[in-house]
């Protein structure tokens, strides 16, 4: 069973501009793949005889270009532009399936992440050790015991993130039911949820508990020179307050169903 841990990462300065770096490859790896895709799909379906794009030959074309065109990938690990164009072939079998529309240009400030293939990182208790880069440390240890599949740097605000997927072989680490009872659950909007067992579950306020600063900083934000500096520092304090309330409401979420799989063997959702 794959299972995922995310845990905050503590970088110094340096650390974070790595990671930037890192991420900015990733997705400059991954827009130029899909340029590349579209062009080469279209000289195909003119002529049968081109060879039709797929991730592999992608992989292989920007490794045989990115010494001369691009020297600045080789500043971070080769992982960030190869496997952001394997996610752009499980994008375009998604497509093809039904099963997702077709793919978009990543975009800087909101696809700012790179994966890692089990070979490419160490953990070692709190520590992480990327390749040129060295150690990193993490904010807790990894809480799941099996088998390392991959990890997946990303960016929220200003705070730096690793998730770790684990394939676990065992479910312990799953809560376990006090009883065996049966609970329904209805979800609304003045309160989160209401059980059948007439329990309200009222849920975290942050959006309301917050928007006057929310509704400062925004201001502050729109009247800021495009482009300035100050625009920039704005932007990412409202980010990072965006970043809290989104957190607050996730802390919600995961205490409530953390507090029914333990309280309850079966568990009904009305299915809107």
């Amino acid at each position: 069973m794959l299972i995922a841990h995310r845990i905050a990462l503590d970088l110094n300065n340096v650390q974070a501009i790595y990671m930037a770096r890192a991420a900015g490859t990733a997705r400059f790896a991954y827009n130029w793949a899909l340029t590349e895709w579209k062009s080469q799909y279209e000289a195909w379906k003119l002529d049968s005889s081109q060879p039709k794009p797929t991730q592999a030959a992608l992989r292989r074309q920007l490794n045989s270009i990115k010494r001369e065109r691009f020297p600045w990938m080789l500043e971070v690990t080769k992982n960030a532009p190869q496997m952001a164009i394997i996610q752009l072939g499980q994008a375009f079998q998604n497509f093809f399936a039904g099963r997702s529309k077709y793919p978009q240009l990543r975009k800087k400030g909101v696809h700012d992440r790179f994966t890692l293939t089990n070979d490419q990182f160490n953990i070692d208790g709190c520590r992480m050790r990327i390749p040129n880069l060295g150690w990193v440390r993490m904010r807790e240890s990894l809480r799941f015991a099996g088998k390392i599949m991959s990890a997946t740097v990303s960016r929220v605000a200003e705070r730096w993130f690793v998730s770790i997927t684990v394939d676990a072989e065992d479910d312990s680490h799953l809560p376990k039911a006090e009883n065996q009872g049966a609970v329904g659950v209805d979800l609304g909007v003045s309160a989160l949820a209401t059980l059948s067992t007439g329990e309200i579950i009222t849920g975290a306020k942050s959006h309301k508990a917050l928007l006057t600063r929310l509704q400062r900083l925004s201001r502050s934000f729109s009247r800021k020179q495009k482009g300035s500096e100050n625009r920039k520092k704005a932007k990412g304090k409202l980010a990072k307050l965006h970043a809290r309330i989104a957190a607050i409401r996730s802390d919600a979420l995961h205490q409530l169903t953390t507090n029914l799989t333990r309280r309850f063997h079966i568990i009904g959702i009305e299915d809107l």
